[in-house]
């Protein structure tokens, strides 16, 4: 039969060379950070997408079907809205059209007509002015 001994090592029992225990408490922490910026880029493969569907797993799947209910909703409600502005937006502008280039025309041709009434009416009174002013040198006498 065989008999196990155990053989103590002393030098596991030898005070070993390293930090002392209050030496431990002063830990400094830019070592920790710079130690730790080291295993932060493990995986840089992994795609936002990649993450955002690992997220599946973290949401209840009656909280998911409740979500896409709400984001369909909602994309719905939006599309919708879209579509009735961009009509509305048609009916405006072309209504706008329709109506206000003709008007628009109507008033610059009437704006002219007033301007020639106007100046019609100033050459009549220029033309009066300058006949009153011959028939008025007729009677006058000379100066000496």
């Amino acid at each position: 039969m065989v008999q196990l001994e155990e053989v103590e090592d002393d030098e596991l029992n030898q005070q070993q060379p390293g930090p002392n225990k209050e030496e431990e408490d002063e830990w400094d922490t830019d070592t920790e950070s710079e130690v730790s910026d080291v295993d932060v880029d493990d995986d840089l493969d992994e795609t936002l997408l990649d993450r955002l569907a690992a997220l599946k797993d973290i949401v209840p799947p009656t909280y998911r079907k409740q979500l896409s209910n709400v984001t369909s909703t909602g994309y719905s409600w939006a599309a919708k809205a879209m579509n009735m502005s961009g009509k509305t937006l048609w009916v405006v502008s072309t209504s706008a059209l329709l109506l206000g280039v003709p008007w628009a025309l109507a008033f610059s041709e009437e704006q002219q007509v007033q301007e020639m009434e106007r100046e019609m009416r100033m050459q009549q009174n220029a033309n009066e002015l300058l006949t009153q002013g011959s028939s008025g040198q007729s009677n006058a006498k000379p100066a000496i």
